[in-house]
């Protein structure tokens, strides 16, 4: 399969979008690792919908004007993934949860390591906000665009180290 990719800069650096014509397949990080989200032939159309409408979004997200995006999505990934990465997207702007409490919500209570393995290989950050996973002591945690990218996201949203929703970071 052929994607399209466009490049944008962001307040957590440069942001490659990757789209196919059923939705936004991957917002990469500008240093992320390449094996961390495996995709065919990238093709730069910087024009294509999908990218010029994730632009837009993530450009009034950064902003403060945003709360929920609208870009169709096409997650590639295992079934137990999707899982994880469906539950991502349930965790409303501003709060934030657990790998045990995203482990519970899929009705797996013991894989709290496999759902950080998955949230790790999340192709469409900060769309699927991984970056709202923290550990249960409250703790910031790995993450793909570094810690410094998860902490402006959360920032953006609200948090600045104080209790929101009865956790810290």
């Amino acid at each position: 399969m052929t994607y399209f990719f466009k490049t944008m800069k962001s307040p957590v650096g440069e942001l490659k979008l990757v789209a196919n014509d059923k939705g936004l397949a991957a917002i990469l990080w500008e240093n992320d690792d390449p094996g961390r989200v495996q995709l065919d032939t990238l093709m730069e159309v910087a024009s294509h919908r999908v990218l010029l409408k994730t632009e837009r979004q993530l450009g009034e997200y950064f902003a403060g004007s945003r709360r929920k995006f609208s870009v169709n999505l096409d997650f590639s990934g295992t079934e137990f993934q999707k899982k994880v990465w469906n539950a991502l997207l349930t965790i409303p702007y501003g709060e934030t949860r657990s790998y045990a409490e995203i482990a519970g919500q899929i009705d797996n209570p013991k894989a709290v390591r496999a759902v950080g393995a998955a949230n790790g290989k999340n192709p469409i950050s900060i769309i699927a906000p991984c970056h709202r996973v923290i550990g249960s002591n409250g703790k910031l945690t790995g993450f793909a665009g570094g810690l410094d990218a998860k902490s402006c996201l959360l920032k953006i949203e609200g948090f600045g180290g104080q209790p929101r929703e009865g956790r810290l970071f």
